[in-house]
């Protein structure tokens, strides 16, 4: 067995490429090998800024001789079919065998492989892997042919066993594979040789560098929180800065600086965005005034003074940037506290799509929903109203223009600059939660009731005109948005119809899309010359109105199919040519809308162990629109079939309706009434009488107060009664009345299961 170290030495590897580079060497070079017939018990893959590393260890010494048969064309075949096994063969005529079958000579090939060292094996997959490596960006230089993300220096590819190591013969590009390499770029710039990866990583930890990004990762989060404690701080936590960090530094060395106290003002999250985006520095926070008063920057060089010519330099650069944000700051509040009138009238000139309008546009729509939502989820609604009005207004402010993701917690800051409530203000910090599965779900009622509008206009608005997610595509995040309502409507307990809300929302959108100055809008019911739309009115050819049209109109005619979809203003209607496709209704939309959220639920209760069948189950009952209803349901469900008893009792549920159809196919009739004791002969006929008298009022009443154990409780004491009728009794008997009788009594039991779910789209 053999060890292989490989190392691609460049310029600086971006921090966000390391992660996915250090498992594509990994994945190409074993699988390669592997290919190609060489095993290997472990491979581990490493990153700094200036290299990639592989360590394969137990690699065999070479591979195994291979004899492959291939059978080939009859004898008597056309001469193209035997050319072209031959070509695919790489043998002669005079190669091949000759073999007797059923059905005439048949050609044979007989290929015969000899097995390969490794270290030609290696440097075949090695060079496929430097020239195909599948890097997100890559250059060239020089006059070579070679593409790579930063120049590539030189190459270490080693072999090792008892008896030595050994260069692997390989030259890509005019680079020759070696054994040397270079440590830290400034504290040991020497180049040194290697012999395998413990002799590697351990000259290469001499010499300024930690090879694995896990070791450099977990060094700068102790010596951060050791920097932080003696000062009585504590770093705000932060995973995918300290990731990052790890992946632009080979040496780290953290160092711990002060915040001038004139900036300590600003917000908090101002502040450790301001550090994070431009600098890269971890925040400090004082855990006894809850400002963050220092900051944490990682250098990659020790020096003599202890890096205090390092720190005075990022003192400078933070202080100028923060300068910056004060002065964005200092002006937004001052906007604020006038009222935002003039971000409100900027709104106007803000397109949120180009067929829905402004986001002005936009937040009427979602003020108004969130007034219609608010007393569904316990919120006062002229509140929810003027959160809804207040919430995008940050969207005009220089701090968000600077800082994007700042959006909505600025929201809140400059509410309570213009003295409004509590309530109003969180509601603007909250309504863009949750953003993602772990995410904060927000409770306060008022949050809740603009953040449910504002990702149910987006849904309904994107479904309007006809953008809706495609296969692994979704720009506009309604995947995310549908989750959102999901989590809302769950995490609140809230007990709300969707159906009629999108209903009224997919009008809102509809007519703000019909609204726009550029569509050539279509009545199919009017004609007569009628053709041009201009918000609301319909105009006749030379531009004299010709009806004016109300929004109610517009809805009831959309409601009867009467509205096509767009055509652009300088495209002339053919009315002879083409008939224009109606849209979408706004229950259609609604519908289509309610299935899309009922899949995205399915993938939630997935991830909670409720089956996709049982969900499936419970949404063919009324009130599938009320999620939270859908899942008390499913749940009680899910526990009941889990049960000891659940998988008989939907056996014989299940049994019931398939000779129940099967009967009612059969005769044309549908036998759904009539089942009459005194027409039972045997005891477990009686038994199942009795049961079900029993049954169906506990389960009716279970339902009617949506105690749904009890229900599943009700209907689950039906198991020993129908398994012992479907034992002791032939439904289909020669006596019609008995047989009539029977199938009735089956239809009994199939209500009672229907009471609860369709026990027919439960699988097993």
């Amino acid at each position: 067995m053999m060890d292989l170290l490989i190392e691609l030495f460049s310029e600086e590897i971006p921090a966000r490429m390391q992660p996915r580079a250090r498992e594509d060497l990994r994945r190409l070079m074993t699988d390669g090998l592997v290919e190609a017939g060489l095993t290997y018990a472990s491979a581990g893959a490493f990153s700094t800024p200036r290299r990639l590393a592989l360590a394969v260890e137990g690699l065999s010494a070479e591979s195994k001789p291979v004899r492959e048969e291939r059978k080939g064309p009859r004898v008597d075949a056309p001469e193209a079919a035997v050319q072209g096994f031959l070509r695919s063969t790489g043998l002669t005529l005079e190669q091949l065998e000759r073999r007797a079958e059923k059905k005439g000579e048949v050609f044979f090939a007989v290929v015969e492989k000899p097995g390969r060292k490794a270290a030609e094996i290696v440097a075949e997959v090695l060079e496929a892997t430097i020239r195909d490596f599948p890097w997100p960006k890559s250059m060239r230089w020089g006059s070579g042919s070679l593409r790579w993300v930063r120049p590539l220096h030189s190459i270490i590819a080693v072999l090792s066993d008892e008896a030595g190591a050994r260069v692997v013969p390989l030259t890509v590009d005019g680079i020759a594979a070696g054994d040397t390499t270079r440590g830290h770029r400034f504290m040991a710039a020497d180049t040194f040789r290697v012999t395998g990866f413990d002799d590697y990583a351990a000259k290469l930890r001499r010499a300024k560098v930690m090879l694995d990004p896990a070791e450099r990762e977990a060094a700068i989060r102790q010596e951060a929180a050791n920097l932080a404690f003696a000062r009585g701080w504590e770093i705000v936590p932060d995973d995918a800065l300290m990731t990052e960090l790890a992946g632009l530094v080979e040496w780290p060395v953290p160092l711990m600086g002060v915040i001038e106290d004139r900036f300590l003002d600003l917000p908090p999250e101002v502040l450790q965005t301001s550090m994070k985006e431009h600098q890269k520095f971890l925040s400090a926070r004082n855990p006894r005034t809850g400002r963050i008063e220092g900051y944490v920057t990682v250098a990659n060089i020790e020096t003599p003074d202890d890096g205090a010519t390092i720190l005075a330099g990022n003192q400078r650069v933070l202080a100028a940037r923060l300068s910056d944000a004060a002065f964005f700051w200092e002006n937004d509040l001052r906007e604020a506290r006038s009222g935002m009138e003039a971000w409100a009238e900027g709104l106007k000139a803000v397109t949120f799509h180009a067929k829905l309008g402004s986001q002005a546009d936009r937040v009427e729509r979602i003020a108004a929903l969130a007034r219609e939502i608010a007393p569904i989820v316990g919120a006062d609604a002229g509140e929810a109203e003027q959160a809804a009005k207040v919430a995008k207004l940050d969207l005009r402010s220089a701090m968000v223009g600077e800082f994007p993701e700042l959006q909505g917690t600025m929201g809140r800051y400059y509410a309570q600059a213009a003295g409004l409530p509590d309530a109003v203000a969180d509601a603007a910090r909250d309504h863009y939660s949750p953003l993602g599965p772990s995410d904060e779900v927000p409770s306060a009622p008022a949050s809740v009731a603009v953040a449910l509008a504002d990702k149910l206009d987006t849904l309904t608005g994107f479904w309007a005109i006809d953008e809706k997610p495609t296969g692994s595509k979704d720009p506009f995040a309604l995947r995310r948005a549908a989750l959102g309502v999901i989590r809302l409507v769950l995490g609140n307990g809230v007990r709300m119809a969707l159906a009629p809300l999108l209903e009224g929302q997919a009008g809102e959108a509809y007519w703000a899309y019909y609204q726009r100055p550029s569509m050539l809008g279509h009545l199919l019911s009017l004609g007569n010359g009628v053709t041009r739309w201009t918000g609301g009115y319909y105009t006749d050819e030379s531009g004299q109105v010709a009806l004016q049209m109300s929004k109610e109109m517009f809805l009831h005619k959309l409601s009867r199919h009467c509205i096509a979809t767009e055509y652009d203003i300088d495209t002339s209607i053919d009315r002879t040519g083409r008939d224009p496709k109606p849209v979408l209704t706004q229950i259609e939309l609604s519908a289509d809308l309610l299935a899309f959220l009922h899949d995205r639920l399915k993938v939630h209760l997935r991830d909670q162990g409720i089956r996709h069948d049982v969900i499936d189950a419970v949404l063919a009952m009324p009130g599938s629109d009320d999620l939270t209803l859908v899942v008390r349901r499913a749940t009680a469900l899910n526990a009941m079939l889990g049960s000891e008893g659940g998988p008989n009792l939907l056996q014989g549920l299940k049994r019931a309706a398939n000779i129940l159809a099967q009967a009612e196919e059969k005769d044309g009739v549908e036998y759904s009434f009539g089942a009459d004791p005194k027409f039972a002969e045997t005891d477990e006929e009686r038994a199942l009488f009795a049961a079900l008298d029993a049954a169906e009022p506990q389960i009716a009443a279970a339902m009617r107060a949506e105690d749904f154990p009890a229900a599943m409780s009700a209907i689950a004491a039906l198991r020993a009664p129908i398994d012992a009728f479907f034992e002791a009794v032939q439904v289909n008997a020669d006596n019609q009345i008995l047989r009539r009788n029977r199938l009735n009594l089956l239809s009994r039991i199939r209500e009672a299961g229907r009471l609860i779910a369709d026990f027919g789209k439960v699988e097993g």
